[in-house]
């Protein structure tokens, strides 16, 4: 959206009100859709892309004593938002696929997708090749490609942004002193080999040591990434973007971390019950109000 928004005066998407803002300066189907939004309800895409919207306005099914009410207008708040995206979006069922081929091809406003698109708006990757010119190895589109990690809706202005935090697990008939070892190592001298396995998709939530605060960031941005052909994020993607990608960490957000409910929050995600019945919201069968009471009931029936 960088160039996109210069060139039209648009905000970039930071909040509910200038994404839809933009769906409706942008969206003109089918050459180019506003939004391609997550409706496939058995994909864990729109498991995690729903959480970001939710979190970003403030909505979250758990607090420190487990099951917490989704408060209804917030929640409506949302429900009418994803709503807009999915009538901005091309027909079907959607998921991850669908949102970066259509990205790609130039056919798509805004998506919300993994970091592990970075490479690929490259052409750095010949199975996801990019095609709005006739060079699939081109690296336009990443130059025009801005990126927005956390953002806001109305009842929540700080935002949020989402984020996997991946860990290192010791087991309990592990070898302890080596498995110690190879962890610590892991996240300190040798924490740029750690990441190298596809570092646009792996960031470093160590930035750097008590002596050099930024060393970790720093390396990252030159480590090579990309699958037929490599070139270092600091290569494709300006300064002020790579910062934006890492400051998401800062910000980013999990349904019942801070809250010591992560177990009761995965088990309602996995349950699908956010997927089945905002899909069927957007489909009509119910209102928002009516909504929101069967997702309170269906997820206050999960322990």
């Amino acid at each position: 959206m960088a160039k996109v928004c210069d060139r039209t005066g648009l905000n970039p998407p930071n909040t509910y009100a200038d994404v839809l803002a933009a769906i409706e300066a942008l969206h003109n189907p089918p050459e180019m859709f506003g939004f391609v939004a997550a409706t496939k309800i058995d994909e864990g895409f729109m498991s995690q892309v729903l959480e970001h919207v939710f979190l970003a306005n403030g909505v979250s099914p758990v607090d420190e004593n487990g099951f917490a009410p989704l408060e209804e207008a917030a929640t409506i708040e949302v429900l009418e938002f994803y709503k807009a995206l999915a009538d901005a979006s091309p027909p079907g069922e959607l998921y991850w696929k669908q949102s970066r081929e259509l990205y790609l091809g130039g056919n798509a406003a805004m998506i919300i997708w993994s970091p592990f698109i970075l490479d690929e708006l490259a052409g750095l990757r010949d199975a996801a090749p990019v095609t709005i010119n006739d060079d699939p190895t081109s690296r336009d589109l990443a130059a025009v490609t801005g990126i927005v990690t956390s953002f806001a809706g109305p009842s929540n202005p700080d935002g949020a942004a989402w984020a996997d935090v991946r860990y290192f697990g010791i087991t309990s008939d592990a070898d302890f002193d080596a498995a110690q070892a190879f962890v610590e190592y892991s996240m300190s001298e040798g924490y740029m080999l750690t990441l190298s396995m596809a570092p646009e998709g792996k960031f470093p939530v160590r930035p750097g040591t008590a002596a050099n605060p930024t060393e970790y960031t720093d390396a990252w941005s030159l480590l090579p990434v990309g699958v037929d052909r490599k070139a270092p994020l600091s290569e494709l993607y300006a300064p002020e973007m790579m910062a934006e990608i890492v400051g998401g960490l800062s910000t980013a957000q999990r349904w019942g971390v801070a809250e010591g409910q992560l177990s009761l929050a995965s088990k309602m995600i996995n349950a699908q019950v956010f997927n089945r019945l905002v899909r069927e919201y957007m489909d009509g069968v119910r209102d928002g109000a009516a909504t929101v009471a069967l997702l309170n009931e269906e997820l206050g029936a999960i322990e």
